[in-house]
């Protein structure tokens, strides 16, 4: 669904109400405390911008909750209109390298602050592990920071670890990324992510000539491992289709938003940018994904700010 259907569709908060109901209960409305589809409907005159003006009642005598659509998901205690909630929904998933809260912020016309918070819950379900990798799989390791600036005048920028990055993907299939940590990828490490992706059955695995792969991998995929020399080929002339082309594409694209679109992320947070990198790749030719993206967000628990930052503000990006 692209911006200009979004906007026709949800102009209001009541059909944005609708919508999300409908993402939330395909089946009916049902308590999310207890349940129950027995339920009584409340409408109300909006007394703040934060309070949605349809309720339930749970007629379970048990429970007797009160609850709205938004109640127990990632739009829970937003003060933010859920018309903004849909555009910028749009407006994440249509940016192929990514929209950072700086862009956001001009957008809808909100604070930064709102931006931020409002970014980082649409990544939060943008989080998956829908199953282990399987076919022929690519494996790769990038690293992601830089040199610090300088201090005074004619010194260096000091080196400090960057934070690496492995990928993984199927081919025609899905990707990947784990955040691994400060310098360089140990095999040790490596193996828990391919443990954690990659399926024991996998057809072939095909990397570089980096020794972590070797020492990694299980060792009943050593005989399904095969690399690529890169400082002769790109492309195998002994075997047919071995290569890594396919991951150093996802990889470019990745380091392309970073660079040009949030010019510099917080390490803390870089596993929720993988997230958003990746979702968004592995749906690149769904037409639902912006329904696919909502029904997420409605079976998410709440983020709070205070879980995403120990400090009051965040560092523009």
């Amino acid at each position: 669904m692209n911006l200009i259907d979004v906007f026709a569709a949800f102009k209001t908060n009541e059909q944005c109400l609708e919508y999300l109901e409908h993402m939330r209960w395909p089946d009916g409305v049902r308590c999310p405390i207890c349940g129950s589809d027995k339920y009584s409907r409340i409408e109300r005159k909006t007394a703040g911008k934060n309070k949605r003006n349809r309720l339930y009642q749970c007629m379970e005598p048990t429970c007797k909750q009160q609850f709205s659509a938004t109640a127990g998901t990632l739009f829970h205690a937003s003060h933010l209109p859920l018309t903004k909630w849909f555009m910028a929904i749009a407006l994440m998933l249509n940016a192929k390298k990514g929209l950072s809260a700086l862009q956001l912020q001009r957008d809808l016309k909100v604070n930064y602050r709102t931006a931020w918070y409002l970014n980082h819950r649409i990544r939060e379900a943008m989080a998956e592990n829908d199953g282990l990798l399987s076919g022929v799989v690519e494996i790769d390791e990038t690293y992601v920071g830089g040199k610090t600036r300088r201090t005074r005048r004619g010194s260096r920028g000091l080196e400090r670890p960057k934070d690496a990055v492995i990928g993984m993907i199927e081919r025609g299939g899905r990707l990947r990324y784990r955040h691994i940590g400060k310098g360089n990828v140990s095999a040790q490490q490596a193996r828990k992510a391919f443990d954690e992706n990659v399926s024991p059955d996998v057809k072939a695995i095909v990397t570089d000539q980096s020794l972590i792969y070797p020492f990694g991998l299980p060792k009943e995929q050593l005989d399904k491992h095969f690399t690529i020399d890169h400082s002769h080929e790109y492309v195998s002339s002994e075997i047919p289709g071995v290569h890594t082309n396919t991951i150093e594409s996802a990889f470019s694209l990745l380091k392309r938003g970073i660079v040009g679109s949030f010019h510099k992320v917080s390490i803390k947070h870089l596993q929720r940018y993988l997230n958003e990198f990746s979702y968004r790749f592995n749906r690149r030719e769904d037409a639902d994904i912006f329904e696919q993206t909502v029904a997420r967000l409605a079976g998410f628990k709440p983020l709070s700010y205070k879980q995403l930052t120990a400090g009051p503000t965040p560092v523009s990006e």
